[in-house]
């Protein structure tokens, strides 16, 4: 029982459900699903380690970025992940989420992150 509480808390955001849609097309670096989400990657990761704690997410290091990717699951989690691999796919946030997943260029993405930090945020 316990575990399936804390999938349904993992789900019950937004952009957590958004992340998982996100996760199911492909494996994801943080700063990817940040830019994507429209969000800071403090928040992602939040939520990243929210999912993992639910059996939902794992992550890989590859060698600079470390990969999200949807866990393997059996049992409660993989019945709910595979649920809603059909379902959300025309809602509006996840529709634009998979324009924008076409376009997204982490080396890009990572070194433009990098020079804010040694620069000083963009105005």
């Amino acid at each position: 029982m316990k575990d399936l509480e804390k999938m349904f808390k993992a789900l019950a955001d937004k952009n957590r459900i958004r992340i998982i849609k996100l996760l199911q097309r492909r494996p994801m670096c943080v700063c990817e699903l940040a830019y994507i989400l429209g969000v800071t990657q403090p928040a992602v990761s939040r939520h990243l380690k929210k999912l993992g704690a639910a059996g939902l997410v794992a992550s890989a290091q590859d060698g600079f970025w470390t990969n999200y990717h949807l866990r393997k699951a059996d049992g409660y989690a993989g019945r709910l992940l595979k649920d809603l691999q059909g379902r959300l796919d025309d809602d509006t946030d996840i529709v634009r989420d998979a324009g924008k997943i076409k376009h997204v260029n982490r080396t890009e993405l990572c070194r433009c992150k990098r020079k804010e930090r040694r620069y000083g945020r963009k105005k």
